[in-house]
Parts: structure tokens; C-alpha cells; sequence
């Protein structure tokens, strides 16, 4: 039977001891996102105020702070003792404080795409993730214009808005890969890495895609829109999500040099530098990649 709207996020899943975790960053997810709908299309959109963050260029619009709490209430209201990591509030101790011993992070990207919002474009997604040693265990990413929601639970695979989400193969194109690209806010505007990388990947590429929003270039990377996703110095908020669920629908991801990749939240973001496509496209990727760092 074809599965609607989001019917396939409600069927249960394989046993695994984060199903109930799933099924709340699922909810979670969806009731932020019904937050945002309202005022991200329609012919009248309601106002909201968009403020500057930080030095480099990036905003923090109202809209970000309301999908946010409605996040963390659900989440402190499962799972007190969990820390939270929320892209305005930031980290989050659990109860009672100190609950840190249990290993267990989320990780709450309330409107991934935020600049794109700013600027009067709904490119935008709900994304949370959990994890657990470092290590991500579910991943959601949730369109709000839409209502598509794409998810993953380790070791379970991963679903979308009809069912299993398996990227499709595509086929080459003469004409070279479809790729997404994206960088930390933290990488200087003149990074000679930086910028290697980016215009060889703009000459070896059919398109180079920078969408201000890695989830949602996650989730086309899970879907088999595109065929690679390379980042630099990535955020660590989105990350995980993403990764999971490109992995969970068959993607593989390696680090810059060809060497294995972990998507934790830890650690310096030179660590989070990556490759990501599905295993036949790896070799093309990676020797696209490295013509890049030879011509730098």
C-alpha cells in the first residue's frame, strides 16, 4: 500500500532501545514544524523579527526561538535527565544537574536555513538528533512548508513520507556530479582551503549547490536528488542528523583524505570535514576532491 503525507513515520519500528526516542524527535519535529507553517507560507505570512547573531553575518529570527522551546519542552518533559543542545539557548544541563554521566545529547536545529527564511525564501527544515557516546542514534528532518518529514534510527534504516528512504541510483552525467556544499560559519571568507575546494568542485561539477540549509541537503542526498555532499569545517549542530540519515538510506561518508568519518558533536570542526555520496560514486568523489586539494 503507497503510504501519504506522513503516514510511514507511524508504523512501528524494528525493537531497538531508542524507538521511543524516535517516535518523540518525530513528534517533536512535526509540532515545531506546524509552529513555523503558518508563518512560512500562505498569501499572508505573519511577521517576524530577524536580528543579526554573532559577527559573521548570520540571523536569528523570532521564529527560530518559538520552534525552540516548543523542542526542548518536549524533549525535557521525556527525558530530563539528557542534555539538550539547542542552536539559540546552547547547551542544556540535565536534572538533576550534573545528569551529564548518562552519555546522552540531543541536538535541537530549530529552522535550519534561517538566512534563507530572513530573505523571504522557505528554504528551510526542522532538524533533531540524539546521541549517545558521540554517537548518533536518531535523526529527523522535518520540512514545515511541506509537511514531508525524513527520519533515522541506527541500525533500523531510515523513512520518509512513503516508507523506506533508499537513495536511487542515478546515472552518470557526462557532465559530471550534482553536488551540495557547505561550510562553518567559523571558516574565513579568504580560507585558501576553503576556496580550492569550492571552485574545483564548481569545475568538476554539473551544479555546486549551496542551499544556507544542510539538512535539507541531507535529506536530498538521502533521497538520491543529488549524488555527493562535501563540508568544510561543518556545523556540529546538523550534523549528526543529516549524517544519520544519509547513512540509514545507504549513503556512505568519508573524511576529506578518504579516511573514515565520524559524525559526533565533539571535537574541533577541522574534524568535520567530509565527503558524502552514495559507495559507487566514493571513488569519483574522492578523486574529485583530491584534484581539488593538488590544484590549491
Amino acid at each position: 500500500m503507497l503510504l501519504t503525507a506522513d503516514d510511514a513515520q507511524d508504523l512501528p519500528l524494528p525493537a531497538s532501545r531508542f524507538a521511543g526516542e524516535h517516535r518523540l524527535a518525530v513528534s517533536a519535529a512535526r509540532e515545531a514544524g506546524a509552529l513555523l507553517r503558518s508563518h512560512l507560507r500562505g498569501e499572508a505570512p505573519q511577521q517576524y523579527a530577524v536580528r543579526s547573531k554573532g559577527s559573521l553575518g548570520d540571523v536569528v529570527t523570532d521564529l527560530d526561538t518559538l520552534a525552540e522551546t516548543a523542542i526542548v519542552q518536549r524533549i525535557r518533559a521525556c527525558f530530563p535527565h539528557d542534555r539538550i543542545l539547542a542552536e539559540e539557548a546552547g547547551e542544556l544541563a540535565g536534572e538533576p544537574a550534573g545528569a551529564a554521566a548518562n552519555g546522552r545529547m540531543w541536538l535541537v536545529d530549530p529552522l535550519d536555513g534561517t538566512n534563507n527564511v530572513a530573505i523571504g525564501l522557505a528554504a528551510c527544515v526542522v532538524g533533531i538528533a540524539l546521541c549517545a557516546g558521540d554517537e548518533p542514534v536518531v535523526g529527523v528532518v522535518h520540512d514545515p512548508v511541506t509537511g514531508r518529514t525524513w527520519s533515522a534510527l541506527r541500525g533500523c534504516g531510515a523513512r520518509g513520507p512513503h516508507g523506506p528512504l533508499r537513495a536511487a541510483s542515478r546515472a552518470s552525467s557526462p557532465a559530471g556530479p550534482l553536488l551540495g556544499w557547505t561550510q562553518g560559519y567559523g571558516v574565513a571568507r579568504d580560507d585558501p582551503r576553503a576556496r580550492s575546494l569550492r571552485t574545483g568542485l564548481e569545475r568538476g561539477s554539473r551544479r555546486l549547490l549551496q542551499l544556507w540549509a544542510p539538512l535539507l541537503t541531507w535529506s536530498m542526498l538521502a533521497r538520491g536528488d543529488i549524488d555527493g555532499f562535501v563540508g568544510y569545517r561543518a556545523e556540529a549542530i546538523d550534523l549528526p542528523a543529516g549524517a544519520l540519515l544519509a547513512l540509514e538510506a545507504g549513503a556512505e561518508i568519508r573524511a576529506l583524505d578518504g579516511g573514515p568519518f565520524r559524525a559526533g558533536v565533539t571535537g574541533p570542526d577541522t574534524d568535520r570535514s567530509f565527503v558524502a555520496g552514495r559507495p559507487e560514486e566514493m571513488p569519483r568523489l574522492l578523486d574529485l576532491v583530491n584534484r581539488c586539494h593538488m590544484n590549491s
